[in-house]
């Protein structure tokens, strides 16, 4: 009954939070002298907190109805899988959603209503202490097998280095964890940095993807689906719970 009322209540805030002034635009990576990862701002206030879980718990609370309770997003990748996300990475693109340098229309609402950086890093250290859902999103397209194949080839050849064998990502780094993350989501935001169109994109990301081919990407995008983190991943079987 509680979960029924929170999705309700959560369903009804996007109606009222939609309706509000979009969100203020901020130059990225279009503009000369653009800083990938500046520090500055509510990001590094944020950064500097300890993440209290269980207050966190209670801000994700408005995130599970587009992101699930158990944060696994959408397999359609109109939402991401958050769940085990590095907290860095969640508090600097939660941070650049609010302050306009990442467009992200449907989330800012959302985003906009944490009030401090206190909340900030309460949030993410929740959606990083989730394990990550065994069940999302992969590639089902034709020739599975050869187009994973393909993707591992180029993923070991320059994705590794910054996202790790498992696709742990790093930390400290701001590189995001990608194991578990749903195929259709991985290719759009991989199109999206290639194209130009992601503002708050890493420049030597967009450097490495310009090149690839439509195809390419896709065959990237479906090996980083199959992609797991040991010690990471939900048990089978088992309801989605913290990471031990």
């Amino acid at each position: 009954m509680k979960g029924s009322v929170i999705f309700a209540a959560s369903l009804l805030f996007a109606v009222v939070a939609l309706a509000q002034a979009p969100a203020p635009k901020k130059s990225g990576i279009e503009a000369k002298g653009y800083t990938w990862n500046a520090q500055e701002g509510e990001k590094i206030e944020a950064l500097k907190k300890k993440g209290d879980v269980k207050n966190g718990e209670e801000v994700y609370e408005v995130c599970g109805a587009c992101h699930l309770p158990s944060g696994a997003g959408r397999p359609d990748g109109t939402f991401p899988q958050l769940a085990g996300q590095h907290s860095t990475v969640l508090i600097k693109q939660m941070a650049d959603i609010r302050a306009g340098l990442r467009d992200n229309p449907t989330m800012y609402p959302f985003a906009k209503v944490l009030t401090d950086p206190q909340e900030l890093a309460d949030a993410s250290a929740y959606i990083n202490s989730l394990c990550i859902p065994l069940d999302h999103g992969k590639y089902e397209g034709k020739d599975a097998a050869k187009q994973i194949a393909d993707g591992k080839v180029l993923y070991e050849k320059q994705c590794k280095e910054c996202h790790g064998a498992n696709g742990q990502g790093n930390k400290e780094k701001f590189y995001p964890v990608i194991a578990g993350q749903h195929y259709k989501y991985l290719l759009r935001q991989m199109t999206e940095i290639r194209d130009g169109k992601r503002r708050n994109a890493n420049p030597d990301m967009v450097k490495v993807i310009k090149p690839y081919t439509n195809d390419q990407l896709v065959a990237i995008s479906a090996y980083q689906s199959s992609l797991s983190m040991p010690g990471a991943m939900c048990k089978a079987g088992a309801k989605t719970r913290k990471k031990k």
